[in-house]
């Protein structure tokens, strides 16, 4: 495989599962965004799945980047609230039960331990978390607070990308506890 393209931004959950869809509402509005407005010189591809451990961590292949929009389900979290976390802060997920899945960070190591080179260090995959209210309802929309977070999360994925320490090291405020503010 050749060199690895920027980054990639992976709109994740089931958009058939109210908040859950969040993260493709988010991809859907960065790759308007990005048809309007694309980086130069840049390569900036967007996808939205349903997978999870290593079916994800192998969409990372080829990549020296990448965004994970989700949904996320913080105790004392206030539904709406749009975070960028380091992959390091994150636990395990509400849905890995079963022992042919596993979490993000446990199957990229398995890839690199099985030669994969071209993937993303850890540093450089941020996730943006948007934090749900309900993740269970059969609904094809996001609840109120949640889809009014959609804008907002999508423009941190944007600011994300924008910065130039993305192309040569860590995401700058992909933090343990960064916290969108309301305003930006």
């Amino acid at each position: 495989m050749g060199a690895p393209v920027d980054t990639l931004v992976v709109g994740l959950g089931n958009p058939i599962l109210s908040d859950d869809g969040v993260g493709w509402r988010v991809a859907t509005a960065v790759q308007a965004r990005l048809r309007e407005a694309p980086f130069e010189g840049r390569r900036v591809d967007v996808i939205r799945t349903s997978l999870g451990g290593l079916a994800l961590a192998e969409l990372l292949v080829g990549y020296r980047c990448a965004i994970i929009v989700d949904a996320i389900m913080r105790q004392n979290g206030v539904p709406g609230e749009v975070y960028a976390l380091r992959l390091d802060t994150l636990q395990g997920t509400l849905n890995s039960a079963s022992a042919h899945d596993t979490n993000l960070r446990t199957a990229l190591v398995a890839l690199r331990r099985f030669g994969a080179e071209d993937l993303p260090t850890d540093e450089t995959i941020c996730v943006v978390a948007i934090q749900a209210a309900d993740v269970w309802t059969f609904a094809e929309q996001c609840t109120p607070a949640v889809a009014a977070s959609v804008p907002r999360a999508a423009e941190l994925v944007l600011d994300l990308l924008s910065a130039e320490e993305v192309f040569g090291g860590d995401f700058p405020e992909c933090e343990a506890g960064f916290r969108a503010r309301e305003g930006s």
